[in-house]
């Protein structure tokens, strides 16, 4: 679902009680572990963290906004967490496909980016955790760069 907010309060906020504390901890996990130089904001109708343009001035090619890289939306139907990277980066999607079934007993439902969780009991936090500490600023623009000249 799309959640008109301009911060993190804001979002968490326009959220229905029983995902509030859910988005709140994936949150607080992903900005305690995110390398340094990404930035905390609300875009695209979900919160997350991004190349803020200081960094990175010429930003995501299509909206010249800043470069995202995870976000979090509370869905109708599920939590989804977005990681920009995994699919840049095989090596890191491949250890997190072999990793997950040691945290979550339920089938891995992934797109190309984004990881759903339909049942807020098997969010695997401590997978989540090391998954944000994977990509620097400067590896995730260098590999965006590279994605753009194919």
């Amino acid at each position: 679902m799309y959640y008109e907010a301009k911060n993190f309060e804001e979002y968490l906020s326009k959220l229905p009680d029983d995902r509030k504390e859910i988005i709140a901890k994936l949150l607080d996990i992903v900005g305690k572990n995110l390398p340094k130089g990404f930035e905390e904001g609300v875009g695209y109708g979900m919160i997350g963290f991004s190349v803020p343009l200081s960094t990175y001035p010429p930003g995501y090619h299509v909206t010249k906004e800043a470069l995202p890289f995870i976000g979090i939306a509370s869905q109708k139907n599920h939590v989804a967490f977005y990681h920009m990277g995994i699919y840049m980066f095989p090596e890191i999607l491949d250890w997190f496909i072999k990793e997950y079934p040691k945290h979550v007993k339920t089938k891995l439902d992934m797109g190309k980016s984004c990881i759903r969780f339909k049942n807020m009991k098997n969010i695997p936090y401590d997978l989540l955790e090391e998954l944000s500490k994977k990509i620097t600023v400067e590896e995730y623009i260098k590999k965006y760069e590279e994605s753009l000249k194919k």
